[in-house]
């Protein structure tokens, strides 16, 4: 049984390629490229280097996660009876699904991360910024709005052409403000390097396709992140530090307030009003977390502890979502709600 060993190229120029790995390329018989799409390529090819590409399987298949299991598929199959190096761009742990299939591979063979250099590096020192300040790296084709941390430095991945652009910018503008700026990163490290500052809004007018194209998203800073729940819990937090109010609540004093609240988003709904309806939802949630505050001060429960109990009801609930169980109807699934519930109340009655 064969070997695969598994070499980066770099981030894009041969000058960022470890001399390491670039010597192994250069001694081995033959390379399998995930793409020959990349700077290195080329001085490769002049070196007398024998390659071939998976290019061809990007465009027989319809997304990205079949052509890195049918590229791993092959590399595995060809593996059984002899060593082989397969080469990706950047670093092979660095965004390569490919490479996590083939270490994921239950056929027993044998896969080497020889190394490389990821564009990481380059990209921090192209927007002068300190990773030990917290940062995110996510895909610019797989990202959803609800991963972002609003106070870390964000990077965004395979920002490669247009359209990919406006759906990123269409996420973020979720999330932050239209007239954040932002810096659109292409070839960092390398001759071509070219930094782009613009308003968030602004971001995806791109004209081509970049392959070496990333985005630079600054943090916010606190006040700023106010569509983020992170936020709520850091002003609750110094409210119930310092408000004498707060702090003389219990639940029973608080429970007026909480049927106020839920009249008046009854109100709002009864009235069509979308405006009121969100401040009173707002309301109601403010609730909660006096509720949660008051346990946390008396040593019953925490907020984490309401999130934990509401995140495991949710997940057991609805198998119908998460775990393939069929339920098409309304009727079908109260069935299997009440169904649920009553095994919820059966083990709760063992436990006393």
């Amino acid at each position: 049984m064969g070997k695969i060993q598994i070499m980066g190229l770099g981030a894009g120029d041969l000058e960022q390629l470890p001399y390491g790995v670039y010597s192994r390329l250069l001694a081995a018989e033959f390379v399998h490229l995930r793409t020959k799409e990349h700077p290195v390529v080329e001085n490769l090819k002049a070196a007398g280097v024998q390659f071939e590409s998976f290019d061809a399987v990007y465009e027989s298949k319809d997304n990205f996660d079949d052509v890195y299991r049918q590229i791993a598929d092959y590399l595995l199959e060809k593996a059984k009876t002899q060593d082989l190096i397969y080469a990706v761009p950047g670093h092979p742990l660095v965004a390569e699904d490919s490479v996590k299939h083939l270490l994921q591979n239950q056929a027993g063979i044998e896969v080497e991360i020889v190394g490389g250099k990821s564009f990481i590096d380059d990209f921090f020192q192209a927007v002068a910024i300190d990773p030990i300040e917290g940062f995110q790296l996510l895909d610019g084709l797989s990202f959803h709005q609800d991963q972002l941390s609003l106070g870390s430095h964000l990077i965004i991945m395979q920002v490669f052409n247009e359209f990919v652009a406006s759906d990123v910018k269409l996420k973020l503008m979720e999330k932050y403000p239209d007239e954040h700026q932002v810096a659109l990163v292409d070839a960092a490290g390398t001759k071509l390097q070219k930094v782009t500052w613009c308003p968030l809004y602004e971001m995806d007018r791109l004209e081509g396709v970049h392959n070496l194209l990333s985005l630079y998203v600054p943090p916010l800073q606190l006040d700023e992140r106010t569509k983020s729940f992170e936020l709520t819990q850091a002003y609750m937090d110094a409210i119930v530090d310092k408000d004498v109010w707060v702090q003389s609540q219990t639940h029973e004093s608080l429970l007026p307030y909480l049927k106020e609240e839920c009249e008046e988003v009854a109100e709002a709904i009864q009235n069509d009003d979308t405006d009121n309806l969100i401040e009173e939802l707002g309301d109601i949630l403010l609730q909660v977390l006096y509720h949660a505050s008051f346990g946390e001060r008396e040593g019953f429960f925490t907020m984490e502890d309401v999130l934990e109990t509401l995140n495991r009801k949710l997940r057991r609930r609805h198998p119908h979502v998460f775990d393939g169980v069929k339920a098409d109807t309304i009727e079908e699934i109260d069935k299997m709600w009440q169904a649920i519930k009553a095994k919820e109340k059966g083990n709760s009655d063992e436990t006393r």
